[in-house]
């Protein structure tokens, strides 16, 4: 793999790993130790003499960041990344998993990973005291239909009208993403698992929450929310209400470009393909923390 190739050129840098030259050079050293402390606890428990067994396609921490950087930015096939790597799809499945787990350490050491839970205010006011607005939005990504009729029903969703998988995203005014839902079946409404998951009882009531009509009912439980109002058959919108819509959906439209963001890397947008269960979840969660890392690097 030619690094040095790719680092030239920004344009390039983002088009395969989603990264530019200076993100991928400040996740570098992070990632080697990071990397270090993985093959250190591998040499540990192995059963053979140390270096024995096959060697390697990639020598240098630079490579392997390069190439599991490059499987979230395209997802492909593992046939197709063993024939891209000059290797067996068996060896790029292996190496995918292990170097997953080597940069959510890394994006970890680097503080730019999500929460996936908070418990209480408390708790919310010690991860973002600075807080004063947040913003909250659902996404949905397409998953291979199932055979099993039961469980085809269960991740249908009937605004997508396929199998999908959905989470919560919580983002502040920045467009950093501050917690990442566990991701669960497509059937469930947004308001439905951000509940599920405790939201509305953790946002302090000082900070005002920005939502879509998809979190429809939430004032009751949260009373500063912003939401647009919603028109019926009976009672359509005034001409001050469809104003105030735009307006309230112009300052929302924050949380949009965090999930564009996070969505630029296809494993969080793709259909989802691997077998191993909530990997789903890990993709989207790396995906967030390059996400962060990118704004940390330009703000």
């Amino acid at each position: 793999m030619n690094i040095s190739r790719i680092l030239k050129d920004d344009r390039l840098a983002n088009a395969l790993m989603g990264v530019t030259k200076q993100e991928f050079e400040s996740l570098l050293p992070t990632f080697a130790q990071a990397l270090y402390v993985a093959q250190k606890g591998r040499i540990l428990n192995r059963q053979r003499k140390f270096g024995a067994g096959q060697k390697g396609t990639f020598k240098t921490p630079e490579e392997k960041l390069a190439f599991i950087l490059m499987y979230l930015k395209t997802y492909p096939t593992f046939d197709v990344l063993g024939c891209m790597t000059d290797g067996e799809r068996t060896r790029a499945c292996r190496n995918v998993h292990f170097l997953l787990g080597v940069l959510e350490d890394a994006l970890g050491r680097k503080i730019v990973l999500p929460e996936r839970k908070i418990r209480s205010m408390k708790e919310f006011f010690e991860k973002f005291p600075e807080a004063r607005d947040v913003f909250l939005d659902g996404t949905e990504r397409p998953v291979q239909r199932p055979k099993d009729p039961k469980k085809r029903k269960k991740l249908y969703s009937g605004k997508k009208k396929r199998p999908m998988r959905k989470t919560i995203v919580m983002t502040n005014e920045k467009r950093k993403i501050l917690l990442l839902s566990p991701t669960k079946s497509g059937r469930r409404h947004d308001k439905r698992l951000a509940e599920k998951e405790g939201l509305f009882r953790i946002i302090p009531e000082k900070v005002a929450t920005w939502a879509d009509t998809g979190f429809q009912g939430m004032q009751t439980q949260h009373r500063n929310t912003v939401m647009p109002k919603k028109a019926t058959k009976k009672h359509p919108l005034t001409d001050k209400e469809k104003q105030d819509n735009r307006l309230i959906s112009g300052i929302r439209v924050l949380v949009e470009h965090a999930i564009g963001g996070m969505k630029r890397f296809k494993a969080a947008a793709d259909i989802y393909r691997n077998r191993i269960k909530n990997t789903d979840d890990r993709l989207s969660l790396l995906s967030a923390g390059l996400w962060n890392l990118h704004l940390q690097q330009t703000t």
